[in-house]
C-alpha cells in the first residue's frame, strides 16, 4: 500500500488525511489487533508520523489502544457504518441474496463516487470459485459493469469531461482506451438498459450491470459478476430482467 506524499498529489487532497485513512483501512484488514510496528511495515508513512496519527484516532474514538499496547478499530466507527449502510437500504442484502439464489453468481451494488464507482453491499456466490470486491473498493468507471451503466446516465459532453479528468487506462486488452468509442458504447447502454464488462477489467471475469432507478436519482447499480466460463449468454439473457426487478425494489427503497 503505498502512502507517500506522491499518492496524496496524485489524487489530490490533504496528505495527513490520506494517511490517516490509510490507518484505519490497514488495521480493519488486519480483522484484529495490530501493533504500531506492524503497522508501519504495512504503509510507507515514518513511525512518528503513524505514533501521532494513532493518537488523534485514539482521542477521537476511532481507534483503541489496547492493554498489549496494540491497536484495534474503535467503538466511534460503528454508528457511522449504520449510518452508511441505511442509504442503501434496508432490505439490500436481501435483494441481492435473491439474486445470488437465482443465478448461483455473486451480486453487488455500486454508487457514484467522484469519477469512480464505489462497490457499497455484495452477497457473494456459492461457489468456490467466484469473484469478490471489497466493499469500499471504488474502481474505473470506463471498463467495469456497474462503471459503464453509471457512466450511460451522464450526457456525452460530462462523459468527456470525466475521460479527460482520470483518463481511459487499459487493464486488459478488451478495455475501451477511445474516448469516441467508449461514447459509442455508452449509446448502445442506454438504448438496451444494461451494461456488460466482458474481461475488460480482469481477464476471465463477466459482469452484467443496470442501473437502480429512483425519482431524482442516477447514482446506483445493481449488477452480477462471475467467471466466464459461467457467465455464458444464456446465464446474461436470465440476469437482466432479474436486475431489472432487483434494481425496482433498490429503487422503491431510496425513495
Amino acid at each position: 500500500m503505498s502512502t507517500d506524499a506522491g499518492r496524496a498529489r496524485s489524487i489530490g487532497g490533504v496528505q495527513s488525511i490520506h494517511r490517516a485513512l490509510d490507518l484505519l483501512e490497514i488495521v480493519a484488514a488486519a480483522g484484529g489487533h495490530l501493533s504500531i510496528v506492524e503497522i508501519g511495515a504495512a504503509s510507507a508513512i515514518p513511525l512518528p508520523t503513524i505514533h501521532r496519527l494513532l493518537q488523534t484516532l485514539v482521542d477521537r474514538g476511532y481507534v483503541r489502544r489496547l492493554p498489549n499496547r496494540e491497536y484495534a478499530l474503535g467503538f466511534r466507527l460503528v454508528p457511522l457504518g449504520t449510518a452508511a449502510t441505511a442509504l442503501v437500504g434496508p432490505d439490500t442484502q436481501d435483494v441481492l441474496a435473491d439474486l445470488v439464489a437465482e443465478l448461483g453468481e455473486t451480486a453487488n451494488l455500486a454508487i457514484v463516487a467522484g469519477d469512480h464507482a464505489q462497490y457499497v453491499a455484495q452477497v457473494p456466490s456459492p461457489h468456490t470459485m467466484r469473484t469478490f470486491t471489497e466493499i469500499g473498493r471504488s474502481v474505473e468507471m470506463h471498463c467495469t459493469g456497474v462503471g459503464k451503466v453509471l457512466l450511460a446516465q451522464l450526457s456525452e459532453a460530462q462523459v468527456r469531461r470525466v475521460a479527460a479528468r482520470v483518463g481511459l487506462p487499459a487493464y486488459t486488452e478488451h478495455t475501451l482506451t477511445n474516448e469516441d468509442s467508449l461514447v459509442e458504447a455508452l449509446a448502445d447502454i442506454r438504448e438496451r438498459g444494461w451494461a456488460e464488462d466482458s474481461e475488460e477489467q480482469e481477464m476471465g471475469v463477466r459482469c452484467i450491470a443496470v442501473p437502480v432507478a429512483a425519482p431524482g436519482q442516477s447514482w446506483m447499480a445493481v449488477s452480477v459478476s462471475g467467471p466466464v466460463i459461467r457467465m455464458t449468454d444464456d446465464l446474461v439473457g436470465r440476469a437482466v430482467p432479474l436486475l431489472q426487478s432487483a434494481a425496482v425494489r433498490l429503487g422503491a427503497q431510496t425513495t
